[in-house]
């Protein structure tokens, strides 16, 4: 289990903690272009189209699930991305099964020609990091096991920031 760091400790006022089966359900992002961004999620990423309001909104999920993805041009038709230096959304993170099924996805970036802006070993999980077409920042990642997750003596959560090596990665990669 891990040991959080408590409210008093990092400064804050002592809450009641959130339920702990919470989960983050899904992220709906503006984008400029819906079907650029559907070919990317879909057609790239391997997303399944749930449910599509004509040419304005689309959900997109795994598994079968509602929607993991909502992607509108409600308030962003033809928009660009904000410029560097503004709040928003830094990145969504797309959390993978397996480490085969994260190399798989690598793949699928390679083959469509989508650069990586980066690619780490956290200690805790191996990431990758890309944006989509309309400049959202993404990351891919598997979670390492938590019996594995770097630690302090004391037992606090260390993680890390290191080169992951993608060719490893790949060779993960069920056929």
């Amino acid at each position: 289990m891990i040991k959080p760091i408590s409210n008093e400790a990092a400064g804050l006022s002592a809450a009641r903690p959130i339920d702990p089966g919470v989960r983050i359900g899904h992220v709906h992002l503006k984008v400029a272009d819906l079907e650029r961004s559907l070919a990317f999620y879909c057609g790239v990423l391997g997303f399944q189209l749930m449910q599509r309001y004509g040419r304005q909104a689309a959900f997109v999920a795994a598994g079968g699930y509602h929607h993991h993805i909502g992607l509108n041009t409600w308030e962003s038709q033809g928009g660009s991305p904000p410029p560097p230096g503004t709040t928003g959304l830094y990145h969504v993170a797309i959390l993978y099964p397996t480490r085969a099924a994260l190399a798989d996805a690598l793949h699928r970036l390679i083959e469509a020609r989508i650069p990586l802006q980066g690619a780490s070993d956290h200690g805790v999980s191996e990431a990758l990091y890309l944006s989509d077409p309309d400049g959202n920042g993404i990351e891919l990642y598997v979670d390492r096991p938590e019996d594995q997750w770097p630690r302090t003596p004391d037992g606090e959560l260390q993680m890390v920031t290191r080169h992951l090596d993608v060719h490893g990665l790949l060779a993960a990669r069920e056929a």
